[in-house]
């Protein structure tokens, strides 16, 4: 093994690594295995360590459907399967937005499954996930501020207030953690929560990220909106007013970190959602 990587456990038997990403949750190595089969492993990082093991805690207890599998972990290391090279986003790019939406909506299904396992005492409820706006959204009030994290924190809350079909959720659905393999269309990097299913679709509006051609066109916002709402059973307007809350939450964390061009980024596809949501 090449010096500077990490010490794997030995009951893993890996014979070789390679870093193939380092991200702000972990190191991420493609790693074979001594029966020849490739994994992938990540080493996780302090900052984010109760995070990550939260996911770990999802994977585990949805044990492979619809998502990669958890092949073992350790304090700092998960082993999971390698679900795949191909992203979501690299087939957007080759047969289309539409097609992409609609194997989202497919992975969603199969990954929301009713499971007769009771889900990790870990997740996170959508209370504390969302408290980063509620926060941003009481200084904006303090200072009698009109902005949009008010709006979203209020319509967070009532959506809190009354949520529905409430089960286990990966928390971060985006196209790069949707990936394909030899076991088809699998989800990677769940973030780990529980709450309102129609919550785990509102991270789709705002990617990709760089695609501002999509993520702020509001006939594609609306064709999304329909095709997430048909595959969860629910009305529209929900599904816009939990993509309409996300969206000024992303910014309050983006803010939270400094980063102004990417806050700027989420509240412009949190205006174009808004938009939609008021001709609903």
């Amino acid at each position: 093994m090449k010096a500077g990587y990490p010490s794997f456990p030995a009951e893993w038997r890996i014979e070789s690594a390679r870093l193939i990403a380092d991200t702000a949750a972990g190191s991420v190595y493609e790693v074979a295995l001594s029966d020849g089969a490739s994994a992938i492993v990540k080493h996780l990082k302090p900052k984010v360590l109760e995070d990550s093991l939260r996911g770990a805690d999802f994977l585990a207890w949805r044990d492979g459907i619809g998502c990669v599998r958890l092949l073992a972990r350790s304090d700092d290391m998960l082993l999971m399967e390698h679900a795949g090279k191909t992203t979501l986003r690299n087939h957007l790019e080759t047969q289309g937005d539409d097609d992409a939406t609609r194997i989202a909506a497919e992975v969603l299904r199969a990954y929301h499954h009713p499971s007769q396992t009771p889900p990790p005492a870990s997740l996170l409820p959508l209370p504390r996930y969302f408290a980063s706006l509620f926060t941003k959204a009481e200084q904006d009030r303090r200072e009698s501020l009109a902005s949009p994290y008010v709006d979203a924190a209020a319509i967070a809350d009532a959506l809190i207030a009354d949520q529905r079909d409430i089960k286990p959720l990966h928390g971060d659905l985006h196209h790069e953690n949707i990936v394909h393999g030899s076991r088809g269309w699998l989800i990677i990097d769940p973030a780990g929560l529980i709450g309102d299913a129609a919550l785990d679709v509102a991270n789709m509006f705002s990617n990709p990220l760089d695609r501002f051609d999509l993520t702020r066109n509001e006939e594609r916002i609306a064709e999304m909106a329909a095709t997430f709402a048909e595959t969860l059973g629910r009305d529209v307007r929900t599904i816009l007013r939990y993509a309409f809350a996300y969206g000024c939450l992303s910014a309050a964390w983006h803010e939270e970190d400094g980063s102004e061009e990417e806050r700027d980024n989420e509240l412009a596809v949190a205006a174009a959602v808004r938009n939609v949501l008021g001709q609903a």
